[in-house]
């Protein structure tokens, strides 16, 4: 399906869960909306993906021809309302196509995530609409991408523990400190940053910023070796007397916390999404591999016991998507949602670790570590 007939089928009304159904129950059978994105997702990671992205990731190389047609699908700004250039799909549609494309290529899944929740999601809620104008179009169509500066070297993702400072000087905050492990680091064209106004205030003492990049004063570390997503780089964002205009303040004075916070459960849904398309496709290697090599002269899925893993690595995919999809439901709705998405990206990421680790060391398949 073309990017045009994307676009025209995804302007269809959106069949949405009121609160009741969300709360009673799971879809059965997905929205036809989303049935077809999950269609056409699965379609793009077959074709564009999964043929380069090994490829890309021994090599360090940023897939950016492949995020741009991503832009072209609206897969970059899901939940974006169309008006300003996103797909006007909700938080259902959104985790589906996350593990669409994992499934083909996790490091053009980690750059999806981090510009669908992490960065325009927090404009999109806490932005002016001077800054949703500016900072927002630009970022939905593949040709930018943005980034998110919560955590430090020394503070991990403690949102409310920010050693980076901002110090109001005039109609500017001037920023030092160093913000540790930022996804698109190397191809970001802004970030939301995350800095400390008044220690004595603690959490209530932070403030979130939209940053663009590069900026005078901002400098960028080496890029992280990784064991794995290595086509999207990791770096830190190092900035020493960074001016940023005080119209770019995210949010309230003191608000930073709670944008923090607010973003980073609805990234969590995103990360579910993405764990799942690594176990997804784990599986899917577990099983061709299973059906392709034989012992005693019948293939390995013949043997209960290898048959048993197989089953164990289904249940937990299909519990772990259960879990995301509900908690994609609940935010879609309206309802509290942060202990779902912490559930889901547990439940998600730890079920990629154990389909992987069973399908390298128990049917001895020899693939990278993921």
């Amino acid at each position: 399906m073309s990017a045009t007939m994307l676009r025209r089928a995804l302007s269809r009304p959106l069949i949405r869960c009121n609160r009741w159904q969300c709360v009673r129950n799971l879809f059965v059978q997905l929205p036809e909306t989303h049935e077809m994105l999950r269609k056409t997702c699965r379609e793009f990671a077959e074709k564009e993906l999964k043929p380069i992205a090994g490829t890309f990731d021994k090599e360090h190389q940023y897939p950016r021809e492949q995020i741009r047609k991503l832009g072209e699908m609206g897969l970059m700004a899901v939940a974006v309302p169309q008006e300003l250039g996103g797909a006007g799909l909700d938080y259902l549609a959104y985790a589906i196509g996350m593990e669409e494309i994992s499934r083909g290529c996790a490091s053009t899944g980690v750059v999806m995530s981090v510009n669908n929740s992490l960065y325009l999601g927090g404009i999109l809620k806490y932005g002016t609409e001077e800054q949703k104008q500016k900072f927002i179009p630009p970022f939905t169509t593949g040709e930018k991408v943005g980034c998110f500066a919560l955590s430090e070297p020394g503070n991990g993702s403690d949102a409310g523990a920010a050693s980076t400072t901002a110090v109001l000087e005039g109609d500017h905050y001037r920023l030092n400190g160093t913000k540790a492990w930022i996804t698109s680091a190397y191809e970001g064209e802004a970030a939301i940053v995350m800095a400390t106004i008044d220690k004595s205030k603690k959490h209530k003492g932070i403030n979130a910023f939209i940053v663009p990049m590069p900026s005078p004063g901002l400098s960028l570390g080496k890029k992280e070796d990784k064991l794995g997503i290595r086509g999207s780089s990791t770096a830190q964002l190092i900035f020493e007397d960074c001016l940023v205009p005080k119209e770019n303040r995210l949010g309230e004075d003191g608000a930073g916390f709670k944008i923090a916070m607010s973003v980073l459960d609805s990234g969590r849904i995103g990360i579910a999404g993405q764990a799942l398309g690594i176990g997804q496709a784990a599986l899917e290697c577990a099983l061709e591999y299973s059906g392709k090599r034989e012992s005693f002269n019948q293939p390995l899925h013949k043997f209960q016991a290898i048959q048993m893993k197989l089953a164990d690595m289904e249940v937990r995919l299909q519990s772990a998507r259960l879990l995301t999809w509900r908690a994609a439901m609940l935010k879609d709705a309206g309802l509290k949602f942060t202990k779902e998405a912490a559930m889901a990206k547990l439940a998600a990421s730890e079920t990629a670790t154990f389909v992987a680790h069973q399908v390298r060391l128990e049917t001895q398949l020899d693939m990278s570590i993921l």
